[in-house]
């Protein structure tokens, strides 16, 4: 029976990036696995010490609680900052009370990289140089090519799939 007190994972190597963290015994459906810690910074802060637009490729370990902190995994953080991130994720993140939680959303057996999708957002217009910025790597069949948020579908398609639906209907 393993101690309560021992996490439920392990840090080791990720074929996804470099390393990952990875259940170590069973992780149940619901199961609060860690919290996600950091140094907590202003968005300004954050983002006057990661600059994307001057980065090769994305790597901070920045997570959003509210509009006015950010946590720095890469400061002061714990094992919680290499969950890798993937496009059909096993766990998810959640914030509760100031705090970034991370859950089991299914069954998680041991030697199962926990991964959760990072939604990363960006304001502005998209670039198309952010294909290679936000690359996902997780090699899922549902991947969607980047750690980008998904974004809302767009107005016109919506108003097409209305305009559609009533001209099929029968007159």
């Amino acid at each position: 029976m393993p101690n309560n007190r021992t996490p439920p994972f392990e840090v080791r190597r990720s074929r996804i990036q470099g390393r990952g963290v990875f259940a170590s015994r069973r992780i149940r459906p619901g199961a609060r696995i860690i919290q996600y810690t950091g140094e907590a910074l202003s968005p300004d802060e954050a983002y006057a010490r990661y600059d994307d637009d001057s980065m090769e490729r994305h790597h901070t370990f920045l997570f959003v609680v509210d509009d006015d902190t950010i946590l720095d995994g890469a400061k002061g953080g714990n094992a919680s900052r290499l969950i890798n991130h993937s496009c059909d994720p096993n766990c998810e993140a959640v914030v509760e009370d100031g705090e970034i939680w991370v859950y089991a959303l299914e069954n998680i057996q041991p030697g199962t990289e926990l991964l959760y999708d990072y939604a990363y957002e960006r304001p502005g217009r998209y670039l198309k140089a952010w294909d290679a910025l936000y690359e996902c790597r997780c090699g899922s069949p549902k991947c969607r090519g980047t750690i980008l948020k998904r974004p809302k579908p767009k107005r016109r398609k919506a108003r097409a799939a209305k305009k559609a639906a009533r001209s099929s209907r029968v007159r």
